[in-house]
Order: C-alpha cells, then sequence, then structure tokens
C-alpha cells in the first residue's frame, strides 16, 4: 500500500474491526457514524478489507483488498460496490474532499467552494 495516502477509516471482515484515524475527529459525529455503516457493511458483504482515505491532492479514495487465497472474496462484486458507493454517496465525499482541503492542506477555502455549493 502506498505510505502517502492518508487513511481516514476502514474495516476488515478478517479481524471483524473498525478503525477511525483520530486526526479526523473534528469529523461531526453523524459524518463518523456514517462512515462507520458504510465500511462494516461493505466488508459484510463482499469480505475482505474496505478504507476510505485521501491521496496526495485531497480526493476521497476507496480501497478494497483482500488476503490472498481468500476464495470468498468477491473482487468482482467489491468493484461493483465501490462504484456504487461512489455514486449515492457523492455529495459525502466531496465535503470529505473540501474538508481535508481546508483543515489538512490548509488551501484557501474561497478557492474550494464553487458558486454552485
Amino acid at each position: 500500500m502506498d505510505t502517502s495516502k492518508i487513511i481516514l477509516c476502514g474495516a476488515n471482515s478478517y479481524e471483524q474491526k473498525y478503525y477511525f484515524n483520530e486526526a479526523f475527529n473534528k469529523l461531526p459525529d453523524s459524518i463518523k457514524d456514517e462512515l462507520h455503516i458504510m465500511c462494516v457493511l461493505f466488508t459484510e458483504e463482499v469480505g475482505g478489507s474496505f478504507m476510505i482515505g485521501f491521496d496526495d491532492d485531497g480526493s476521497v479514495i476507496l480501497i478494497t483488498d483482500a488476503d490472498e487465497g481468500d476464495l470468498l472474496y468477491d473482487e468482482i462484486g467489491a468493484g461493483l460496490m465501490v462504484k456504487e458507493v461512489r455514486k449515492h454517496k457523492e455529495e459525502l465525499f466531496e465535503n470529505l474532499e473540501l474538508f481535508y482541503k481546508a483543515f489538512v492542506l490548509n488551501e484557501p477555502i474561497d478557492g474550494l467552494v464553487s458558486e454552485d455549493r
């Protein structure tokens, strides 16, 4: 895994654990709860692990992976589910990107918010 990426949260079906990066504690509890539910449901559906993070430019990334030899992991289902999550949670991800760029990357807010928001 590329260590230049920042992981916001993730779930692992093997250990049945959820991880939330404490550096993002300023996010509202409702957002943290939504992320928790999303990650856990994803891994329950397709197995493996699922993480939400940010790349170098602040874009949200969705990462899914499985242990080698995991015959129960549904790679095709995982790819389809990533597309579905991206589509249905588009507004959440846009807001997370805005938060990350403003509060972590310290980009000026006036350059981040467009007229149509």
